[in-house]
């Protein structure tokens, strides 16, 4: 009988898993230099540290289930949550501020779409312990720089969830986050129906209104003007003198929002060309989650990096290397495996393993597009020296080991 593989996941193969690693390596490179640890979450957690963070109603878009011992456990939709728990229980005791990320698979039990899959991976990034300014901008810049690194010119927003927030201070805390809800999905619809249904203050709607759609540079001066000279819109200007130190193009947008209470200051988002209406790449802000997993007052900052959505669109090919192929007869085998033992060292190499005659090796080279042939046959063995066979050009030279070695890997 077939198996199938379950919807909405991915078979991965060998071209595509080396393309996937290159980029995933470049990206490493790029937040390990800015001076970020790895840390590493279990695949499935109690369904409550998601319950916590995001309400009952999430339920319906995991992958739960009961453990034998009747415990209620999922696995994981995303990696903050976790991370944040790992403080809680691992590492409140470490110098502030910790820099950590973590590149892991994650699952959520939706309908399978362009660019949404149940099983998707996230590169992420989180800061904690700093309420900075400092932070934030760092943050924005490291995410700009992994999106750029991976060959992506991101067009980057960046908002301020306290200048919206300061408009509903007044507002009942039920309301301010179905208002904000509705905000951060972009119903101008249900929002204005939602206002009639609350009998929300005709200034209160119009600045609202008004306020979300501001973005540009113009954006500060107006929301100044709505609502005077408040601490939320000098934190967000010095936010953005130090997006400017940092040379990143940017775009104000105060229309960003989150649907979670959490979520208390910065937030931005990448969009990037050629995905469609689900062109959003990354997405990041600040936050107070720890709290809520018994860890005390302990702001974050943070983003998550669609990483399936950055391979869509990303051109960057895995860098070429030189295919061997060592061919040998039945009585230099053994001597083949040394000579392979030795340029494994230096270089990619094939041996058979089917017991193929010399002929079919040197065909199975040819049609694996193998760069060298490397013969090692009783005379080969008898001169100290190998043939050694450009598949391309068809030029074959008589090399020591070593001078092989130099030769291949000088192409």
């Amino acid at each position: 009988m077939k198996v199938s593989k379950p919807r909405g996941t991915r078979d991965f193969l060998p071209e595509e898993t080396a393309r996937r690693r290159n980029v995933e390596n470049i990206m490493r490179q790029v937040v390990t230099k800015w001076g970020y640890k790895e840390v590493i979450t279990p695949t499935f957690e109690h369904l409550e540290l998601f319950t916590l963070k995001s309400g009952e109603g999430v339920v319906g878009e995991l992958y739960n289930f009961s453990d034998k011992s009747d415990r209620d456990m999922t696995l994981r939709p995303e990696l903050t949550a976790p991370v944040m728990r790992m403080y809680v229980n691992e590492m409140q005791a470490m110098p502030r501020p910790l820099k950590l990320f973590y590149f892991e698979n994650c699952f959520r039990y939706e309908r399978p779409q362009k660019g949404r899959f149940r099983e998707f991976w996230q590169f992420g990034v989180e800061v904690i312990g700093s309420n900075r300014a400092d932070a934030d901008a760092e943050i924005i810049a490291l995410a700009t720089n992994m999106i750029e690194s991976a060959g992506i010119k991101g067009d980057l927003h960046v908002g301020h969830l306290g200048i919206i927030r300061h408009i509903l201070k007044d507002t009942e805390d039920e309301q301010k986050s179905k208002i904000m809800r509705l905000v951060d999905k972009k119903d101008d619809e249900g929002l204005d129906n939602y206002f009639e249904e609350i009998n929300a203050p005709a200034e209160l709607r119009r600045n609202l209104l008004e306020l979300i759609c501001l973005s540009g540079s113009e954006a500060i001066a107006k929301a100044r003007e709505i609502l005077g000279d408040i601490e939320e819109i000098d934190k967000f200007e010095e936010l953005l003198t130090l997006l400017d130190a940092y040379e990143i193009d940017y775009n104000v947008d105060l229309g960003i929002a989150r649907g979670l209470d959490y979520y208390t200051g910065m937030v931005f988002e990448i969009y990037a060309e050629g995905l469609g209406a689900q062109n959003q790449v990354c997405g990041g802000g600040a936050y107070q989650l720890i709290s809520l997993f018994g860890g005390g007052d302990v702001p974050s900052t943070g983003f998550g990096v669609g990483f399936d959505r950055i391979m869509e669109i990303c051109e960057i090919q895995p860098p070429k290397e030189n295919k061997v192929v060592i061919v040998a007869t039945d009585d230099t085998r053994t001597d083949a495996i040394k000579v392979a033992t030795k340029m494994r060292k230096e270089l990619t190499v094939y041996m058979d393993i089917m017991k193929r005659n010399f002929k079919s090796q040197l065909s199975h080279a040819n049609n694996t597009e193998a760069d060298y042939a490397v013969i090692v046959g009783k005379k080969e063995i008898e001169s100290g020296k190998l043939t050694v066979k450009d598949m391309q050009s068809g030029e074959q030279l008589q090399l020591t080991l070593e001078e092989a070695i130099q030769l291949i890997k000088s192409k």
